[in-house]
């Protein structure tokens, strides 16, 4: 199955959250699971819309317990790493979609980019060159499976 990781911030705006959402309606609904940091905001937001169409969502948490972990986790996986657990994320990703975000999803795209991983852009806190820019949900996911499907 081709995984998906879907980065962003912990906390977000209404219209991200629902564009994260979106988002992972569509990973599932491609049959892909969803990779993502386990926490709130856009990793929040994309696995709950990857659980309301029946897909599955690893979690891979920064801290030491599963407690931590958003309700619509369903794989955790618990690191004890911090920040560090990005590169886990990128490298377990097929292809990235970055969705606004902060500084730790800009060490997830870099680090991605260098796997030579397809990444993403939809409204990112920065845009590399390597990455693909996205204006929507539709479009984001259709780039991340571009050869895949």
């Amino acid at each position: 199955m081709f995984q998906v990781g879907v980065i962003g911030g912990s906390d977000c705006d209404e219209d991200t959250y629902k564009t994260a959402y979106r988002v992972g309606e569509l990973l599932a609904e491609n049959n892909c699971i969803v990779i993502n940091g386990g926490l709130g905001g856009v990793m929040e937001a994309s696995a709950k819309g990857a659980r309301s169409k029946g897909g599955t969502v690893i979690g891979i948490l920064p801290y030491s317990e599963k407690k931590f972990a958003n309700p619509f986790i369903d794989i955790k996986i618990v690191t004890n790493m911090g920040h560090a657990r990005n590169v886990i994320i990128a490298h377990s990703s097929d292809a990235v979609i970055a969705i606004d975000g902060g500084l730790g999803t800009i060490s997830e795209i870099a680090i991605a980019l260098k796997e030579g991983k397809r990444v993403v852009g939809l409204n990112p806190p920065i845009m590399i060159k390597g990455m693909s820019p996205a204006e929507n949900a539709e479009e984001a996911v259709k780039k991340a499976l571009e050869g895949y499907l």
